[in-house]
């Protein structure tokens, strides 16, 4: 079958949208990736040809700017204060995760061997950056064939984590609502947590909102992006690009250079994250049936032994800060998801647990906060950083 850039394009839209509605049919349970994953394996092992994402327009080029103004993004969406306030959640899930790569450099190395558990632990304590990440640097060092095995790593990992994040959360929820109900008194709402925000200094002229049109904030964010790549290069690389994208991201936020959630606001987001997804499902078409029955198994077991030393550390570590264990296990947990399954997965626990609106509140005000803080600490910071770490040890 003959493949023309816009039944490419429309193969994977397709495998992207099923995915997601699979997602919102089972409430998160079942993870998109894992969905789009399945249906990207199944084409290339039968009618898609293996340059179907180049031939959609989603090749190395547009993918490389793409992470730019993505990892810039992520920074803008990052509120220090936040950060601050809920220390221990982060502390936790950055400990947790430290438990994860522990283990699998250790336990899991001496039973993968080195190569196969430094390609796959980044994308284990991340997201679809690190996956990103570490699967451009295994093709690069000519090792294409193992170039699938982060992406396989990030469809499976989250379809384990959920269940469990699940469990952790509603015992931690039902024991924040015991409690509710023994002492009564009023919810705990969001002022209660923090003040309210006080108008912050910018340093930057405001632009008229008629003039800040969607072209002129990705101009914004690019050249934003291009000052991390210079800084990158007077470090000789020893400082990765990505990392100062997403420091500048926050740093020029703060000084209101950068609108908060930049690319939302500019309505290119969504696209951006498509031609991401798409790029990194490509590199499964060199996963062939024998292959993928070869690296299933390790890759599970690996997975099963990075939570283990998540669990052990997150829980250590929760004790000596004043969390629950089941609270700091969900927050190290976050490493395996990020946003916006950490919040989904948390209000629906909120949801199910919860008898009354003001139960509701109350738990999901205690929850949501540490999760949504833990998803950053995990997936936006520690494990990018982790990635360009691992990218020099293949």
């Amino acid at each position: 079958m003959s493949f023309s850039p816009i039944i490419a394009f429309l193969c994977v839209a397709a495998f992207l949208a099923i995915g997601e509605a699979v997602s919102t049919r089972t409430k998160a349970y079942i993870p998109s990736v894992f969905v789009t994953g399945v249906l990207f394996l199944i084409g290339y092992w039968t009618i898609m040809p293996k340059d179907l994402v180049d031939l959609g327009s989603f090749g190395p080029q547009f993918v490389s700017v793409c992470m730019s103004l993505l990892l810039v993004h992520m920074g803008t969406l990052m509120d220090i204060k936040k950060l601050i306030e809920q220390w221990k959640a982060v502390v936790v899930a950055v400990v947790g995760v430290a438990g994860t790569v522990l283990l699998a450099m250790t336990i899991g190395r001496m039973l993968f061997g080195y190569q196969f558990v430094v390609a796959l632990t980044p994308p284990l304590t991340g997201g679809i950056v690190a996956a990103v990440l570490m699967s451009n640097a295994l093709t690069e060092k000519g090792l294409v064939a193992m170039a699938a095995f982060p992406v396989a790593m990030f469809i499976v990992h989250s379809f384990i984590g959920y269940p469990v994040t699940s469990w952790c959360l509603k015992r931690e929820g039902k024991r924040v609502l015991a409690d509710f109900r023994l002492n009564g008194g009023a919810a705990v709402t969001l002022a209660d947590n923090a003040e309210v925000a006080a108008v912050k200094k910018k340093w930057f002229p405001q632009i008229p909102e008629n003039y800040l049109t969607s072209s002129l904030m990705l101009v914004k964010v690019m050249v934003v992006g291009i000052i991390a790549h210079q800084l990158s290069v007077l470090t000789n690389g020893m400082v990765n690009e990505y990392i100062i994208c997403l420091v500048l991201g926050v740093l020029f936020c703060a000084m209101g250079f950068l609108e908060e959630g930049v690319l939302v606001k500019a309505g290119v987001f969504n696209w951006l994250m498509m031609g991401l997804l798409a790029y990194i499902m490509s590199k499964l078409n060199e996963l062939t049936p024998a292959l993928f029955l070869e690296i299933i198994i390790p890759i599970i077991v690996l997975i099963l032994i990075g939570i283990a030393g998540m669990f052990v550390t997150s829980a250590i570590s929760g004790r000596l800060v004043g969390l629950s264990k089941e609270m700091s296990f969900a927050c190290a947990l976050t490493a395996l998801f990020g946003f916006p399954a950490d919040y989904i997965i948390t209000n629906e626990v909120c949801d199910s647990i919860s008898e009354t609106k003001e139960e509701k509140e109350h738990v999901a005000n205690i929850l949501v906060p540490r999760m949504l803080v833990g998803g950053f600490a995990t997936v936006s910071i520690a494990s990018v950083i982790i990635a360009t770490i691992f990218v020099n040890l293949i």
